[in-house]
């Protein structure tokens, strides 16, 4: 049984999910449609809904045991690195070297690059499903992600078309049509995500949820859909529903937002007060909220950005006070909450080395960490020894692998069945 199915199925009942095309409406069943004036006709379509939450529930609630089952039989090497979202070398093959580091250091995704996406399409496929094979023979299958935004942020060679700019839907709203823009987001997504999705991609770290704002126009630019968050939350929802019909994960970014600083090169602040910032994370909010919990979005990457409203010392990414007290516990977010590259400038800049960002991260709530290959078997090790020194409980690592194991489930890495994994 594959949950992305089913969470599919109960969402088109409900009229949440576009179904033949972008354009196409949602339609119910035609058994128990209801017509109006109907009385009977709208009380089966109710109980058709419930019908549908239940199973979808069920569905979830075995999918979740199934992740705790998977993750309790992992030994602390394999569940230290499944946290991890690894850099890889190469292009074209997996050299001997590579397929070492990750099958010594299984990552629970790998993060694809343009120096590992200039091949043709053939030759994308093969090299990426031996990255694939070389993870899976040790551990679960890895996620295989990639920054697929659109306009200025793509990473493809010949192997897949580049999107729009999230910046030319918000202008199209302005020239053409609000609905339409949506309506092409979401095409141009689901075709995109299929045409990724046939390379082996399956986790996208797209879109962008933030509104543009003077501050942070620097570093964003023509990656975010414009200053209105009612838009911005739109767009980003039809731009997930698209990647979602094509089996692509999505991560939204950057929570909580960025300022006029770009966190690659230096330690970015938002200064403003908390009522500032609950508008500046009203599409993060709303895609949280408006979703049942099975179906938010996959994951959610945090900025190295210090909320001086919320925590005056530490960056976003390591604040349990940003992760589990506003991320979680008041936007009630329960799907992967992913971090930036710790080799960026902005953690060099808060005075601590990338390996203990790591475990100040983990232990801060965030689940899955970026090691580029060069660092990712010292990155492996120090999150292996703060389990075993007490640095980290491996029952945070175990919370931290059972909602990324369950993410396999819900886009069909992983099977339902008791195979030997």
């Amino acid at each position: 049984m594959r949950i992305v199915f089913l969470l599919l199925s109960a969402m088109i009942l409900f009229g949440c999910v576009k179904t033949d095309s972008a354009a196409s409406p949602a339609v119910l069943p035609e058994k128990d449609a209801p017509v109006a004036g109907e009385t009977g006709a709208v009380v089966g379509a109710s109980a058709e809904a419930e019908a549908a939450a239940a199973q979808m529930e069920e569905a979830v609630a075995a999918s979740r045991q199934r992740a705790r089952t998977i993750v309790s039989g992992m030994d602390d090497a394999a569940l230290a690195a499944q946290v991890i979202i690894a850099g890889l070398d190469g292009n074209i093959h997996v050299s001997e070297g590579m397929k070492r580091l990750l099958q010594n250091s299984p990552p629970g995704a790998i993060m694809l690059f343009s120096y590992n996406l200039k091949a043709d399409k053939d030759t994308a496929r093969s090299f990426l499903k031996e990255c694939v094979d070389a993870v899976a023979e040790k551990s679960v299958v890895p996620f295989l992600a990639v920054d697929h935004e659109g306009g200025r942020v793509h990473r493809f060679g010949a192997g897949a078309r580049r999107l729009p700019s999230a910046e030319s839907y918000w202008h199209r709203t302005l020239a053409v049509d609000r609905e339409q823009a949506l309506n092409e987001i979401e095409s141009q997504a689901f075709a995109s995500g299929t045409e990724i999705h046939d390379l082996g991609v399956t986790m996208n770290f797209a879109p962008v949820a933030e509104i543009l704002t003077k501050e942070n126009a620097r570093f964003l630019d023509t990656r975010s859909y414009g200053p209105d968050p009612v838009f911005v939350e739109a767009a980003c929802a039809a731009f997930i529903r698209g990647m979602e019909r094509s089996g692509v994960a999505c991560v939204v970014k950057h929570f909580p937002g960025n300022a006029d600083v770009d966190p690659h090169e230096a330690l970015p602040t938002l200064a403003d007060d908390k009522a500032t910032l609950d508008y500046m994370v009203k599409p993060f909010a709303g895609l949280i909220r408006a979703a049942p919990l099975a179906a938010q979005p996959a994951a959610v990457m945090v900025s190295h950005v210090v909320v001086q409203a919320r925590d005056e010392e530490c960056p976003a990414s390591l604040s349990p006070l940003v992760i589990n007290g506003w991320l979680r516990g008041e936007l009630g977010f329960t799907g992967i909450a992913a971090a930036d590259d710790f080799s960026m400038g902005a953690v060099a800049a808060s005075g601590i080395k990338a390996e203990a960002a790591v475990i100040t991260a983990l232990n801060a709530g965030i689940d899955m960490v970026m090691a580029w290959p060069p660092a990712l078997a010292s990155t492996h090790k120090a999150i292996l020894t703060a389990i075993k020194t007490g640095g980290v409980r491996r029952d945070r690592l175990e919370e931290a692998a059972e909602r990324i194991v369950f993410q396999k489930l819900r886009f069909g890495l992983l099977s339902m069945e008791n195979e030997q994994l």
